[in-house]
């Protein structure tokens, strides 16, 4: 792995600190706007999150789990219903604002994704139904994202939160696209975390394969910056995009690839505006007329009624 590389891309448990699987936050040089913490829980563990000037998004990655959380003005108990696997469909997700402590607990894999703001906003539960369900793309470029977190869904300071599944061949986060240049109306700045999930696809993939579960991940440079990520990617891997052209993101044949992406920044409005390299652009206009791909929408085959504590 290349020293650019190292800087900006992680195996899973290399940044481990405090019960966490992973923590990206303030503290990795260079990085300021966005964060992300990766737990993963049995029945009886809990973990704690303190009152700090951030905005977080609990998102069940596999299991459910109870959020005790803490401000004015007073307690709230939440359950997060959650889902299998991270290839079952959208789950609930939970918005805490700035100042808030909160317990976790339950069984599982769980994220936290957080964006440093002084501004406060109400704490907000969003169930999986209420989640938007965007089907992007076309033929081998098809893949489902879902917007729990992004401006038209949520109302939140700062942070900019969605989730991505590719069907195994197909790829994402394609053409390569950019947002390191605050252009009004056409580009904004934003930090983005990849964090990424593989394995066995839904559709003929061999279960006992799991552990070699894969995709790839690639970025490289552009005016503002130097960045050179060609990495395989699998559970718990995260890649850190400060700058630069990123994608293409691509599962493997036989593996699903999932990544969430947390992304915030120094502009005044909160807006996700990208500009794709002018050397690949021209592919979106190859969509038009090509199906999508018919193993999507994956959905939750398990789904049961969510009930809800102490919601606002």
């Amino acid at each position: 792995m290349s020293t650019a590389e190292e800087r900006w891309f992680h195996r899973r448990g290399a940044l481990a600190r405090d019960g966490w699987q992973s923590v990206v936050d303030a503290s990795l040089t260079g990085w300021q706007h966005t964060g992300i913490r990766i737990a993963e829980l049995t029945d009886g563990d809990e973990l704690e999150l303190t009152a700090l000037d951030v905005e977080r998004i609990i998102v069940p990655l596999a299991g459910s789990f109870r959020i005790a959380h803490h401000h004015h003005p007073g307690e709230w108990h939440t359950r997060l219903h959650g889902r299998a696997s991270v290839f079952d469909g959208p789950t609930d997700v939970l918005y805490l604002s700035i100042g808030t402590t909160a317990t976790i607990s339950g069984e599982g894999r769980v994220a936290v994704t957080e964006a440093p703001t002084a501004e406060r906003r109400d704490w907000q539960y969003i169930a999986a139904e209420e989640t938007p369900v965007e089907l992007r793309g076309a033929g081998r470029s098809s893949r489902q994202v879902h917007n729990f977190g992004t401006p038209q869904a949520l109302d939140a300071a700062r942070l900019i939160v969605c989730e991505v599944i590719t069907p195994a061949e197909n790829w994402s986060s394609y053409p390569p696209h950019k947002h390191d240049e605050h252009k009004p109306g056409h580009e904004s700045r934003l930090e983005e975390i990849y964090y990424f999930e593989s394995a066995p696809s839904r559709s003929g993939g061999n279960p006992d394969a799991a552990d070699g579960a894969f995709g790839m991940f690639s970025t490289y440079s552009s005016p503002a910056g130097e960045i050179d990520i060609n990495a395989m990617v699998g559970t718990g891997d995260i890649a850190l995009v400060p700058y630069g052209y990123h994608g293409p993101a691509v599962a493997a044949p036989g593996y699903d690839l999932y990544y969430l992406n947390v992304m915030a920044g120094p502009d005044p409005e909160r807006t996700w505006l990208i500009s794709d390299d002018p050397a690949h652009a021209w592919v979106r206009d190859t969509w038009d007329g090509q199906e999508f791909d018919s193993r999507l929408p994956y959905e939750n085959e398990n789904e049961n009624e969510n009930d809800k504590e102490g919601q606002p």
